[in-house]
């Protein structure tokens, strides 16, 4: 069995994990939008994947490509488990998750906490290596609590690098494990984008990639310009999607593809299909509700699948009743500007 693989230089712009929103709903409407980018799932423990139902947990849609599947854990056995099973769904990358700061995760000892644990993240990774066909990167923050980041950074990198893993994805702010909220660890510890080129710097050889922050094209083409090797952007890129990868794919040197229009258009026989398979209109359409925003009828786009889209037998007239407050709104602003 064959799977397509991922383009040369897929990270210059990526979308973050996110939990309960980057499933392969939302990664199929942000493909329609990108060519380039990288897809990452949500982050899926390494126990789930050995122990739950793969298929669920792992399947995704072709056309998805280049995708990565995140996962978690801080067992090295486990996580080489994981990924031996994983390796024929035809992921593009595995990324091991050393970022998240929640209490679920540390509980569990893995995640933003792993970063007291360079030498047990080093474990994880080469036992990864072991079973992998394809690359294995690590996202990470720049420290936590106390840590002072710019000496266990370096340190971080070093030890983990020397392991084998070529590709870090750096959240560049620190994670609190206590005293703050996985929502208030992205945005109150203060942002720290010059260690990140300095990693750069100091570890040419390596690939890094920004994360934290970052909302629009623009600010991707400064860090681009500064050196580092790619960007992740998170909840920008789910909230305006049609400001962020509509028009990604110039980082590139592309033209420009589908406009918003065209993206509800191209996701009609997606949605088709999951209806006629069982599935509820609501599980694709709310990754949907933020494409229009900042236009003429986003407010009414977005009340319409909100109201609409849960209702039982909920089917796609609710998106052509959608998609036509939006093209009301366009015309009455165009008449106006008319006279």
């Amino acid at each position: 069995m064959t799977f397509d693989t991922a383009e040369p230089a897929a990270h210059r712009l990526s979308v973050a994990p996110m939990m309960d929103w980057t499933d392969r709903h939302c990664r199929y409407f942000h493909r329609l939008m990108t060519r380039r980018a990288m897809l990452y799932t949500e982050m899926v423990t390494a126990p789930a994947v050995v122990h739950g139902d793969r298929d669920r947990l792992l399947g995704f849609d072709r056309a998805e490509h280049p995708v990565a599947l995140q996962l978690g854990g801080s067992d090295p056995a486990e996580l080489r488990a994981a990924v031996r099973l994983a390796a024929p769904y035809g992921y593009d990358e595995i990324n091991l998750n050393v970022g998240c700061p929640s209490d679920r995760v540390q509980s569990g000892c893995f995640g933003a906490v792993l970063m007291e644990r360079p030498a047990l993240v080093a474990d994880c990774v080469a036992a990864m290596l072991e079973a992998s066909p394809v690359p294995v990167t690590v996202k990470c923050r720049i420290g936590v609590d106390d840590q002072r980041p710019e000496e266990v950074l370096p340190d971080f990198l070093e030890r983990v690098s020397a392991a084998g893993v070529q590709h870090f994805v750096i959240h560049a702010r620190k994670a609190w494990l206590k005293g703050l909220s996985p929502k208030e660890n992205r945005e109150i510890p203060p942002l720290d984008y010059a260690l990140v080129q300095q990693m750069k710097a100091q570890f040419p050889h390596l690939t890094i990639c920004i994360n934290g922050g970052i909302s629009t094209l623009d600010q991707a083409r400064v860090l681009l310009s500064a050196g580092l090797d790619g960007v992740m952007i998170g909840r920008a890129a789910y909230h305006d999607p049609g400001a962020v990868l509509i028009g990604a794919d110039a980082l590139w040197g592309d033209g420009p593809g589908r406009d918003a229009e065209a993206v509800v258009g191209a996701m009609r026989p997606y949605i088709a299909s999951h209806l006629a398979q069982g599935g509820r209109l609501h599980q694709i359409t709310r990754h949907m509700l933020g494409l229009f925003h900042g236009r003429p009828g986003a407010r009414s786009w977005r009340r319409v699948l909100s109201e609409g889209a849960s209702r039982p037998g909920a089917g796609l007239e609710v998106l052509e009743a959608a998609l036509s407050e939006v093209a009301g709104a366009a015309e009455v602003q165009r008449q106006a500007i008319l006279g």
